[in-house]
């Protein structure tokens, strides 16, 4: 139309120039749209006039004019940013010039070309014009430039190092789209080949996600050209990319990319290429270059290659979904693929493995954790690793990939199937893969890809559950020499990456796991025994490797097994392990002659490892003598120790002894002592021979040793670096103290032990010098710290103490309690800091020196609390001695002092703090109560804090515990001590609540609690003070009868971890080295129900708890008044307080139960879940068969109104089943019976199913015992008899049949007996388990055994009699009671449509005959110039919503692939006659590249959902007028030759976890805010101008 209206203008004006002058726009302005867009129709309008050869110079000059005074300016404009958002304009402006150069010359197009081509090289001083501006105008003037070859090449060379260098653009990518269209002939092949060969060429040698993405971009752009099937020909295999194996290795990189639009490019650039294989007909088997093709088509295999190749790519569009119910079902396709490659490898080989490995790599990247372990769990069920080719295949992906997703800590919770303590599925399934993987590769390649997964494994940081089973795998692999010496390296750095888990016990576990594999795998002869002994010293001796444990063994086998076989050094005869390490031990020994004390001591103490290497040697070698036949335990060592022996008898005596020898023999002497103790206890077993011998050869230089010891204590240590020696002397002090023989402990230690203090003393008394030096600080460190060992050893020792050492511990006292000068109130030497030394070496700055002045402060602190130990010990020795009353005066500043030292201190350092407080607080409590809350409420913030390490945490806590909760600070009550019991609540509240997050910390204060609560005795009386002090805390008490928190996901996969690890038992040796921390959660109730145990019914005060634990439980049932959710918090409290009840029940007073029973009974009408209706029901019983006077109550809950809530009458009926455990103790049995069947019969013809089964299952079972006692009902037994028979008769088929057989086989009516299997275990472990909670609410009965204070009792018996309950399944019959507004569930879930009531009389009705437009403007609707583009969506529901969506928002037409989808019943069904008042048009998809370029031309902007990188947020895009939004298929969204037409994505901000939303609710969301942005706005613009 505006070429007809322009020629009809320019016959009636000849006046060109005028009419030219007109439209132009003054130079520097900008113009509006309409005004270019009506210069364009005028110089188009020249070029198509029949006058366009008559034009004159002078028009033709102003037509290129145009370009340079006013196209151009605008394009500097817009490029410097000050007109953004005006991209329409500039778009019109690109048309304009367009326009402009076809009436121009043709190098005016060149000269277009050459100005804006600089602006691509993104150069600062060249570039005017922006990179998509210069890309918009050099493709609108392409076209006429097809002759000139060379500056089209410039201009393509430019685009693709444009591309290289910055985030590709829409407009850059349609320039090379441009280039291709309006070249042809071998132009045309040239430039293919040279984009091909760049973007490969660029790929090969960067593999870096965005050179992938910017690659796959420019292809997918181009991809009409370069696949187009009538470019290729067998004569030029260089253009065709199907043959280059970089284009397939990027393909696949571009499938497992992390961008979810370069994923969707790399699938269309696959799928176009099957379709181009299938359209040429032809072979593509081999490479023009003889590369390895990763896609091969066969003509003959062609239609099972076109649906493998279906397969995948519908495999791999679903894995783009988050939602596993939508990906599962595809599943089952991948193990058709890999059949298919399976089967196609063993003939021609169609098929690469490399594509499946692309399908694993995406489930691995999936945001779904539960897809993620779905591709894990598929890859190690992969049972076509198992032949060679596929496994060599797969190494390179095993080792990288699989191994990275490993490390994915959620993969490794255990399935419900599982029970506590059973090893995750895909634990197990790891094992047989990494087994059956390795054994399948060809042999040359195992040890290599072994090294590999190795080294892989050692650069990363692994969180503890994932190295545990990975190492566990590792260590069930076959015995085969596959690693040698280089193979311990890896193994050593995962050593070291597990030291950094805090885990102690599965720490331990992945060492021993790791040395399992190193002994399995390690090929010995390249490795020598150094390297075997050197790589053991990284295994701590405290987690792993220990003496005594089974590792231990399986180490001493494997070295004789060995023995003879490892590599020898410079080619020398084999030697054995004795030889060796006898050799080794004379090598250790060897040090540098010496001429004085002094010489060596800059060096500082020779490292410990190697110390640890020796022993561990000596000790290993010892045990595999021993368990030689014939062996000589004692020659041996004798012989081995012989070089330590000879240097410890002349440590004391040998002045020219280098010190480095004394050293190394004293840490090799600790070392051997502490190593072969750490598993086997404090001392040496007597069949321990090894160390028998070994202590009683190191004994016999005892004397020496303490003798060089206290001589270099006193006064020798002088250097910083003699710290580290005063640590292993005092070490070794501490070792031959506490494990010498006993007849020796008096003398000569005590002799040793006065000579120290009485130096360390006139040390410490010593005046300081204003500038202290080095000498003097680090003698009085080294003074502090030996007098805090020795008091530690006299302590420990508890022997009577000689006159002297006595009177050193008396001046000892008084040198700490000595008043200060300036106040006879303040201790002068308590919390004394020792200030930095001075030093003028220049070299003491370096080195080890250096450092230790640089951490001064860290040194300090260790001799603040070197003297807290010694105030602590000082403090408990003196309790009722003469020395006590001196120093009673001073106790309260003590306290004050120990407030002030937790602040003084670091945080690890402070118990011996707290050890001092808790024996001081109890004794100022009463007349200080302030200074005692204060010293709690500061330790209390110090252990909430968080601040201290695993490793300092429990230690701390423990003692915080000891000293808040002192057995006479629990006695104290409200009136004594208001403040400070008001604490004690709230820090046992805070630790419950830190509990929640760290589990273990109320265990650790109930464990405390109960044991100084415990009766020691049954008769125990009245005057039990600490057992009265229970009164005070019975709510804490209560709540750890029920305490069990449901943790978080994580906390609970590394308790079910840790319970796997301690099931291993032997087998893995951190279960027989670490200590049980008792972290486990159920540890508070089993201390508790532990406690419970040991309450006598005849004691009055025991009596009196039991009654208030009674109270509080049933208080907190009450509190729970709202309906639960099973397996809640609130579920297992509820069931834990009735559980507690039913542990009391038996040790409870006969007046109690009766004041008791009302509140049971009420119980029962609340609504339960089927564990907890099982224990009040049992409760009952219990109480009616052994206090039968409360009868008549239970007969009075019939009466009750049972409508409300039908399980509390099933809960009475279900006691009637087990009427025969109460009626032997009813006083009339007969009437009790005929009562009980009058009000069983009453409930015979209830409305509700459930009622009735439990009725018909009473009346079975009372009326059998009315039969047993031969009762005559007269007429009423006939009718029962009837009734009995008709109901069984009515129940033998269909569901109720079902329901009746299980309700009676069900454990609760069947096999249970309410009173013989009365027991802890069928309370706490067999009723949880049968009634389906949650496998850690079972509380096992062997956990009580390992429990000293459990008492078991006739009438509280710890296991059941019979083992027939405890073999019982679950049961399945769960009663369910709906209320009445859950009868109807059919329109719960269900949108009810409100269709227009003219829908079914179109025929009838004139107006609808008139077309949608005309129809709309007559009910006066408005439209907007929205086009919404639903071609690619296929699904009519979705289609039928989205008519309903546009018509309302007032769209101006809907886009469909076909109109037929309105005929459709669903379609219909959401559309609710919309389609009649909307226009909608028909666009096929193939059809749709021509016209979106064709509304693109009309003006439109083209907008897209979908989410990349330059997206823009639907909440900030500005809508157009003018826009067409395309709309994406259903589950490949826009194809990715669409996304090159697109002006601008747009995605819509989320919060949840599943990224995608529903095609309609994305189109309707966008529709709304363009809605929202024009026709609500104009709107209200109108109503602004109406006056």
């Amino acid at each position: 139309m505006n070429s007809v209206l322009m020629n009809a203008v320019l016959s009636l004006s000849p006046n060109h120039a005028l009419f030219f002058d007109t439209l132009c726009w003054p130079a520097g302005e900008w113009p509006e749209t309409e005004r270019v867009e009506a210069l364009t129709a005028f110089i188009d309008g020249l070029g198509d006039s029949t006058q366009a050869t008559s034009l004159g110079q002078r028009v033709l000059d102003k037509v290129e004019s145009v370009i340079w005074t006013h196209c151009f300016p605008v394009f500097v404009r817009a490029s410097a940013g000050g007109e953004s958002g005006r991209r329409e304009t500039v778009s019109c402006v690109c048309r304009l010039v367009s326009a402009c150069v076809r009436l121009c010359e043709e190098h005016v197009a060149g000269r277009v070309v050459r100005t804006a081509l600089p602006s691509l090289h993104l150069e600062e001083e060249t570039q005017k014009l922006s990179v998509e501006i210069a890309s918009d105008v050099i493709s609108a003037v392409m076209p006429r430039i097809s002759a000139d070859q060379p500056l089209k090449l410039t201009t393509l060379s430019s685009v693709l190092s444009c591309i290289k260098a910055q985030p590709v653009s829409r407009s850059t990518a349609q320039l090379l789209l441009t280039l291709l269209d309006s070249s042809s002939g071998e132009m045309l092949s040239s430039i293919r080949r040279l984009v091909l060969d760049d973007l490969c060429g660029w790929c090969s040698a960067d593999q870096s996600p965005p050179v992938i993405e910017k690659s796959l971009l420019c292809l997918t752009a181009l991809s009409d050209h370069v696949m187009s099937p009538c470019e290729l020909t067998p004569s030029s295999p260089e253009l065709d990319p199907r043959l280059r194996l970089q284009f397939w290795k990027m393909v696949q990189d571009g499938l497992t990319h992390r961008d979810t639009v370069t994923r969707k490019r790399a699938l269309y650039l696959l799928k176009r290429c099957v379709a181009l294989s299938e359209e040429l007909r032809s072979d593509c088997l081999v490479s023009p270059s003889g590369d390895d093709l990763m896609f091969r088509w066969s003509v003959k295999s062609g239609k099972v290659l076109r649906e493998f190749w279906e397969d995948y790519v519908l495999v791999m569009e679903t894995l783009e979904e988050t939602q596993i119910h939508v990906v599962r079902p595809v599943l089952n396709r991948i193990d058709l693929l890999i059949q298919t490659t399976a089967n196609s490898s063993q003939g021609p080989g169609l098929f690469h493995p490399s594509w499946l490995l692309c399908v694993y790599q995406r489930m691995f990247h999936s945001e779904n954790k539960t897809l993620m372990k779905e591709g894990v769990s598929h890859l190690l069920e992969l049972q076509v690793l198992q032949r060679p080719d596929f496994a060599a295949a797969f190494s390179e992906f095993v080792v990288g990939p699989f191994l990275d997703v490993l490390s994915e800590t959620s993969l490794y919770y255990r399935s419900a199937s599982q029970r506590f303590g059973d090893c995750p599925e895909l634990a197990v399934k790891l094992q047989i893969f990494l087994r059956n993987f390795l054994t399948c590769l060809p042999s040359e390649r195992r040890g290599g890809v072994l090294l590999q997964m190795l080294q892989q494994l050692s650069t990363k940081h692994w969180y503890a559950v994932p190295i545990l089973f990975i190492t566990q795998a590792l260590s069930t692999l076959p015995p085969s020499p596959l690693l040698d010496v280089d193979g311990l390296v890896p193994l050593r750095d995962m050593l070291q990456c597990t030291m950094l888990n805090h885990q102690v016990l599965l720490r331990g576990a992945s060492q021993g796991f790791l040395l399992k594999s190193a002994l399995c795998l390690l090929d010995v002869k390249s490795a020598t025994l150094n390297d075997v002994f050197t790589f053991l010293t990284y295994f701590r001796a405290d987690e792993s490797l220990s003496r005594g444990t089974k590792l231990w063994s399986e180490l001493c086998v494997w070295l004789s097994e060995n023995e003879g076989g490892f590599k020898t050094v410079m080619d020398t005869t084999k030697s054995t392990v004795r030889s060796y390490v006898q050799e080794e031990m004379k090598a250790f020994l060897r040090v540098p002659a010496s001429t004085g004390m002094s010489e060596g001591l800059p060096e500082g103490l020779p490292h410990s490892r190697e110390a640890e290497r020796m022993a561990r040697s000596i000790l290993l070698c010892a045990d595999m003598e021993k368990s030689r036949p014939g062996a000589n335990l004692g020659s041996f060592l004798e012989t081995t120790l012989a070089p330590l022996l000879d240097t410890l008898s002349r440590v004391s005596t040998n002045i020219y002894l280098p010190l480095q020898k004394s050293d190394k023999s004293l840490q090799l002497v600790l070392r051997l002592l502490q190593f072969g103790r750490i598993s086997s206890g404090h001392s040496a077993c007597q069949d321990d021979e090894a160390m028998v011998v070994i202590e009683k050869l190191v004994f016999k230089y005892e004397e020496p040793m303490q003798e060089f010891i206290s001589r270099r204590l006193c006064g020798e240590l002088q250097e910083l670096c003699d710290l580290k020696r005063a640590d292993l002397y005092l070490s070794v002090l501490k070792e031959l103290v506490m494990y010498s023989p006993s007849q020796r402990r008096q003398s000569p230690w005590q002799t040793c032990f006065s000579k120290v203090i009485k130096y360390s003393l006139e040390v410490l008394q010593g005046s300081s010098p204003q500038t202290p030096s080095v000498a003097d600080q680090v003698a009085k460190l080294v003074a502090m710290a030996t007098v805090a060992v020795v008091c530690h050893l006299i302590e420990l020792q508890g022997n009577e103490l000689q006159s002297d050492l006595e009177q050193l511990l008396d001046s000892l006292r008084d040198y700490f309690y000595a008043a200060a000068s300036s106040s006879p109130t303040l201790l002068a030497h308590f919390n004394k800091s020792l200030a930095k030394p001075q030093t003028d070496d220049v070299s003491s700055e370096f080195g080890a020196q250096g450092s230790l002045l640089k951490d001064w402060g860290r040194t300090a602190s260790y001799f603040m609390r070197d003297q807290w130990v010694c105030l602590s010990f000082l403090l408990r020795a003196a309790a009722g001695s003469e020395s006590a009353s001196k120093s009673s005066e001073m106790l309260p500043a003590s306290l004050s002092c120990g407030v002030e030292a937790l602040s003084l201190m670091s945080s690890d350092l402070v118990l011996p703090v707290l050890t001092f407080m808790e024996a001081l607080m109890p004794q100022v409590v009463h007349k200080e109560e302030a200074l005692c809350v204060e010293a709690l409420s500061r330790t209390r913030q110090l252990v909430l804090g968080r601040t201290l390490n695993a490793q300092d945490f429990w230690p701390i806590l423990s003692a915080f515990i000891s000293m808040a909760f002192h057995p006479h600070l629990l006695q104290l009550t409200d009136a004594q001590a208001p403040k400070l019991t008001a604490l004690l609540k709230q820090i046992t509240a805070d630790l419950m609540e830190m509990s929640e997050s760290k589990n273990g910390v109320f265990s650790v204060l109930l464990r405390h609690c109960c044991e100084t609560w415990m009766p020691s005795r049954r008769d125990r009386g009245d005057s039990d003070d600490n057992f009265s002090s229970v009164f005070n805390h019975v709510d804490m008490l209560t709540e750890a009868f029920v305490y069990g928190p449901v943790f978080r996901r994580d906390l609970r996969l590394l308790q079910d971890v840790q319970g796997y690890v301690e099931q291993l038992g032997e087998e893995c040796a951190a279960n027989s080295v670490v200590a049980s921390d008792n972290r486990d959660d159920q540890l508070p109730r089993i201390c508790s129900v532990a406690f419970l145990s040991r309450l006598e019914p005849s004691n009055l005060l025991h009596q009196r708890l039991m009654e208030d634990l009674v109270n509080g439980l049933l208080k907190k049932d009450s509190n729970i008044t709202k309906s639960v959710h099973y397996q809640s918090l609130q579920h297992r409290v509820k069931n834990r307080v009735w559980q507690t009840l039913l542990l009391l029940l038996p040790k409870l007073t006969e007046e109690f139960v009766g004041e008791l029973v009302d509140r049971v009974l009420l119980a029962a009408f609340s609504t339960n879940h089927a564990s907890v209706k099982y224990l009040i029901e049992w409760m009952i019983i219990l109480i009616l068969a052994r206090h039968p006077q409360h009868m008549d109550k239970f007969w009075d809950c019939f009466k009750m109104d049972h409508d409300r809530n039908k399980a509390s009458i099933c809960t009475f009926l279900s006691v009637l089943v087990h009427f025969n455990i109460i009626l032997p103790a009813l006083q009339d049995p007969d009437g009790q019976l005929v009562k009980a069947l009058d009000i069983i019969l009453q409930f015979c013809f209830n409305h509700n199913f459930s009622v009735r089964l439990y009725v018909l299952l009473a009346l079975k079972k009372v009326w059998g015992l009315a039969e047993e006692r031969a009762i005559n009902l007269g007429g009423l037994s006939s009718i029962i008899k009837a009734c009995l028979l008709e109901t069984e008769a009515q129940h033998c088929t269909g569901n109720a049949s079902k329901n009746w057989l299980r309700i009676q086989d069900h454990f609760f009516f069947g096999t249970f007996h309410p009173i013989r299997d009365y027991s802890v275990e069928t309370i706490l472990y067999t009723f949880p388990r049968l009634s389906g909670m949650s496998d850690d609410e079972w509380l096992p009965p062997w956990k009580f055994e390992k429990m000293s204070c459990f008492s078991a009792h006739p009438d509280l018996p710890l296991r059941n009699s019979s083992a027939e309950l405890r073999q019982m399944p679950p049961g399945d019959w769960i009663q369910q009671d709906r209320s009445e507004e859950d009868k109807d569930e059919r329109w719960t879930e269900v949108q009810k449509k409100i269709v227009p009531w003219r829908l079914g009389i179109q025929e009838q009705d004139p107006e609808l005959q008139l077309v949608p437009q005309k129809r709309s403007a007559r009910v006066g609707k408005q439209h907007g110039a929205l086009l919404v583009v639903a071609s690619l969506i296929d699904k009519p529901t979705n289609l039928g919503g989205l008519c309903r969506t546009c018509e309302i928002f007032g769209a101006s037409a809907l886009v469909l692939d076909s109109l037929r989808h309105i005929n459709d019943k669903h379609f219909q069904s959401l559309s609710v006659s919309s389609e009649l008042w909307l226009p909608l048009h028909e666009v096929k998809p193939v059809e749709l590249t021509e016209f979106l370029r064709l509304k693109k031309r009309d003006g439109y902007c083209i907008v897209g959902v979908e989410q990349t990188a330059n997206s823009q947020s639907l909440q900030e895009f500005q809508f157009p007028e003018k826009t067409l939004l395309l709309l994406g298929n259903e589950r490949e969204g826009i194809p990715a030759n669409l996304l090159q037409l697109l002006d601008v994505c747009v995605e819509i901000p989320q919060q949840g976890v599943i990224r995608s939303l529903n095609v309609h609710v994305s189109a309707a969301l966008l529709i709304w805010e363009y809605t929202r942005q024009h026709l609500i706005t104009g709107q209200s613009e109108a109503c602004a101008k109406q006056p």
